[in-house]
């Protein structure tokens, strides 16, 4: 008697927890491959409080994300829809925002979870990197802004950690520089030496003005790459708090600590009060960095040093909420944007780019190292620890989750792509409500995944899949990254077939002969797919190339800095912590 009583009350109070308003804390790495944390295997990297989410909690084990990059993935979870219906979705094959001084970004008519949550009372911040935009016509409009969309804090970067933004580290923008100023200077020097030759021997008369023209172009090209190597830095690289600069360009100088520090002073500040804290790591995303009391300390270089402090970042914040006493009443959710970048390889053959354990390809494909990610939840008292889900579940999912848990309705003026998380983690229901899952590269509709009821099959058919280089390679590392379309991808048809059930590794293609269904699943997947592009609606492309490209109207500036030098510190070092 005594122990029915005893679970009785258990599961009165988990009741009132789980109906409750809890606090959220979202833990977003930027590049983590799902083969990096030690509770998904990795034996080599310590990450103690990350893997304490894990056993404190539940673990998805093909949680999604719902594209293979930073701009569109995270689209996605702060909306709950495919970046498709957004905008967020590129048909050109730059599919991220790369300057600051862009128009395009995240619509003001998008709802993000910090909206609904703040329209319940909630205090909301995103500590970290952003990229979803800042500015549609002006410098002072701030529509694609956090402070725009929900969140009541913004300390961070507003577009993402390039290798350009640290010294010494190289570019991404290498292939475009051969292909828009070294082949053109080239084909220029060619051009002078052959019409020099040919006026010397007498065979054509060619005007000096022709000459100086060419050596003026030469000298452009070779003038704008040096100011565009002299300026991304500070236009580009910076940090925020709120709507004003604090430090242009911004210094890796124990970045993470600060970022953390202001998270868990933020904890503090409203331990009274329901919070959203969403903190999106800069980390692993290169150009790597780690402070100096982590730098050199794992087995893996520079990318198991950062791997490592954002793990103790991680603990710092567990830390606050159990002292704080508010452990209990917070839901805590783990992941990463998308799969390790298997192609961030440095000149002399360091790997940069993380582990995707068992997984194909990573970063800007639809193989399953691109897209299953670290998904961890903790909510003690509420959640089962230890538990393990093996059903297909997306990053939109966090949207309707954390939306329905803080009291909110979900909008019902627009398709809501993720499904609440809740039914499955409590053991209400034994199957992901995602009977289809569909996988973009960019605008383009890449894969769908089917998970058929009454089956143990995960069905997943690829309509195109990209051209690995060099060939036998687990990546394009001709392009760095892997392209959408044209040339750089092999169509199928009929689509590429694989069950994940029986081949997570997407190494066998189930073939007509092997599989007496073929048919009927491809006809079934099909038909999910027509009622799905139904469902999308045209609206305007905020990746297009006017949109990406750099607007001097647009640009932000130090105000007490003189034209485009962009320096200033105002950030606070906060050199030491606590371990």
């Amino acid at each position: 008697m005594k122990v029915l009583l005893f679970l009785l009350l258990f599961l009165c109070e988990t009741q009132s927890r789980a109906t409750s308003k809890p606090n959220f804390v979202l833990l977003i790495a930027d590049d983590l491959g799902i083969g990096d944390p030690g509770c998904y295997g990795n034996k080599t990297l310590r990450t103690p409080n990350i893997d304490g989410l894990a056993t404190g909690g539940v673990k998805l084990t093909q949680h999604l994300a719902a594209s293979p990059l930073c701009t569109p993935s995270r689209a996605a979870l702060m909306t709950g829809r495919y970046p498709i219906r957004s905008g967020m979705a590129a048909q050109t094959r730059v599919g991220v925002f790369l300057f600051s001084a862009s128009s395009g970004g995240l619509p003001s008519s998008e709802i993000t979870f910090a909206k609904l949550l703040k329209n319940q009372g909630y205090s909301t911040a995103l500590i970290g990197k952003w990229h979803l935009g800042v500015h549609c016509h002006n410098k002072s409009d701030f529509c694609h802004h956090p402070l725009n969309h929900g969140f009541d804090y913004f300390h961070g970067l507003p577009v993402t950690n390039l290798r350009d933004c640290k010294p010494g580290q190289g570019s991404v923008f290498t292939t475009g520089i051969r292909l828009l100023v070294f082949i053109p200077l080239q084909i220029i020097a060619i051009a002078l030496l052959t019409l020099a030759v040919l006026h010397w021997l007498g065979l054509a008369h060619v005007p000096r003005a022709f000459f100086f023209c060419l050596l003026l172009l030469a000298a452009s090209i070779l003038g704008s790459l040096v100011c565009f190597l002299h300026y991304f830095r500070p236009l580009n690289c910076f940090l925020f708090r709120n709507y004003d600069i604090t430090q242009q360009p911004l210094s890796y100088d124990n970045l993470t600590q600060r970022l953390t520090v202001d998270a868990t002073q933020f904890i503090r500040r409203n331990a009274e009060t329901p919070f959203l804290l969403v903190m999106a790591y800069l980390q692993v995303h290169t150009a790597l960095f780690a402070s100096q009391d982590f730098a050199g300390k794992s087995r893996h270089g520079i990318y198991g040093d950062a791997i490592e402090e954002m793990d103790w970042s991680v603990g710092q914040i567990m830390d606050v909420l159990e002292e704080l006493n508010l452990a209990k009443d917070t839901l805590v959710y783990f992941t990463s944007d998308q799969g390790a970048h298997v192609e961030e390889v440095t000149p002399k053959g360091e790997a940069h780019g993380g582990s995707n354990g068992i997984y194909k390809g990573g970063k800007a494909n639809n193989w399953e190292g691109g897209i299953r990610v670290p998904g961890l939840l903790r909510w003690p008292g509420v959640l089962q620890a230890g538990l393990e889900v093996h059903e297909p579940t997306s990053n939109m999912d966090v949207f309707p989750t954390v939306v329905k848990l803080a009291g909110s309705l979900l909008p019902d003026d627009r398709i809501i792509d993720g499904r609440d998380l809740m039914p499955l983690l409590l053991g209400k229901r034994q199957r992901s409500e995602h009977e289809f899952l569909f996988h973009y590269c960019n605008f383009y509709l890449n894969a769908v995944r089917w998970r058929p009821p009454n089956s143990t099959s995960i069905w997943k058919a690829f309509f195109f899949t990209p051209k690995f280089t060099p060939k036998g390679a687990n990546g394009c590392f001709a392009t760095h990254v892997c392209f959408c379309h044209g040339h750089f991808v092999t169509h199928h048809h009929p689509p590429l077939l694989f069950d994940l059930s029986k081949d997570p590794r997407e190494r066998n293609p189930v073939t007509p002969t092997a599989e007496p269904r073929f048919q009927e699943i491809l006809g079934a997947m099909q038909r999910a797919v027509d009622r799905h592009t139904q469902s999308v609606q045209k609206v305007p492309n905020q990746l297009s190339l006017g949109n990406l490209l750099w607007k001097p109207w647009l640009q932000m500036c130090c105000a007490t800095s003189p034209s485009l030098s962009c320096q200033c510190d105002r950030e606070q070092q906060n050199g030491g912590m606590s371990r």
